[in-house]
């Protein structure tokens, strides 16, 4: 049988076509880091979400080296948390579960995209070379808002990057004459060793303490203030702390006001 030359270009070409169709659906369903449903990271009942130690209090979480994990919880329509901190130059592996109905978890630009469905744990792992924004979106339809469900994923440079919190605890007054303090607890997530600086000012006042804290660990800087030196009245005060601030008020009253009762109020603080 004879076949002219034009019909065996034509063959040809669709035959490489066909190939090619095939490869590339073979590839978008099976490709690295691409799964309909990836439920490596085991099972996890909606009802025991919060009682489960990687979501108790979900977000970024330094395991060591440039290596870290991602907890993330999906429910009608929003993330938690809706938007992720992760330094340049690292390796991120992302943990989703859903609270409610199945969810996808689609990381725009990467090949983080799979289903969540509720009762499983999705586990992806990307690789952040370089600085950027990714868009974070759900694929799978659920609900009248499903459109509005997305979040955010930003990259940062690594000097940067911190995981580092301040919480600051302080009376709201003081009589007069006591000294009082006001507690600043440095909470380190990084696995390194943390070196900083923690400064309270307070009036006419500045208090500078150096404080290390190891990894994954938190420290309590003790400012005293000693309220002879401040006239009666109400002084802000703010505590710094590696780039992040606490502010509050102090109200310093009178001692010898109102006889006992001022009396009284000073022994209460004290």
């Amino acid at each position: 049988m004879n076949i002219h030359t034009y019909e065996k270009v034509w063959l040809v070409a669709s035959m490489v076509l066909i190939v090619g169709f095939i490869a590339t659906i073979t590839y978008g369903a099976i490709g690295p880091g691409i799964a309909m449903i990836n439920d490596e990271g085991g099972d996890i009942s909606p009802d025991a979400i919060a009682d489960d130690e990687r979501f108790d209090d979900p977000g970024v979480e330094h395991v060591g080296g440039n290596e870290y994990e991602v907890a993330v919880i999906a429910q009608a329509w929003s993330y938690s948390p809706s938007e992720i901190e992760v330094p340049a130059n690292s390796e991120v592996t992302f943990y989703v579960t859903s609270l409610d109905v199945t969810h996808s978890f689609s990381v725009v630009g990467t090949n983080v995209n799979t289903m969540v469905v509720p009762g499983q744990v999705s586990e992806m792992t990307v690789q952040f070379d370089e600085p950027g924004e990714y868009g974070i979106l759900c694929n799978e339809y659920c609900g009248e808002f499903h459109h509005t469900m997305e979040g955010k994923l930003n990259v940062v440079p690594e000097d940067e990057f911190d995981l580092t919190e301040l919480s600051v605890e302080a009376p709201d007054e003081v009589a007069a004459g006591n000294e009082t303090t006001i507690n600043a607890t440095v909470s380190n997530g990084m696995q390194t060793d943390l070196e900083t600086t923690a400064t309270l000012e307070i009036g006419d006042q500045t208090d500078e303490r150096d404080v290390t804290v190891s990894g994954d660990s938190s420290e309590t800087v003790e400012f005293p203030v000693d309220t002879a030196e401040l006239e009666p009245g109400e002084y802000d005060w703010t505590v710094t702390v590696d780039g992040y601030e606490e502010t509050g008020t102090l109200s310093i009253t009178d001692a010898t006001a109102g006889g006992d009762g001022g009396s009284d109020g000073g022994d209460g603080d004290a």
